[in-house]
């Protein structure tokens, strides 16, 4: 019975670990954000909600629209 009870555990951990992976990748995944890449080789991203962002993404989104439509 020990043995038993101690492999429930470990499934249920197990779970909820991968439950919960699973449930920040989709978080994060719906937040809208642009990459920025400089010639230097560096990165920024913008997220959504940032200071400044919502000009950008504005933007990124009548980009991808009209790439979309022609």
């Amino acid at each position: 019975m020990k043995g038993r009870s101690f492999l429930t555990g470990l499934l249920l951990a197990v779970g909820s670990a991968a439950a919960a992976i699973v449930f920040r990748r989709r978080a994060v995944r719906r937040r809208e954000r642009a990459d920025i890449y400089f010639a230097d080789g560096s990165l920024i991203s913008l997220v959504d909600g940032q200071p400044g962002a919502d000009r950008v993404l504005r933007h990124a989104r009548e980009l991808l629209a009209a790439a979309r439509s022609s």
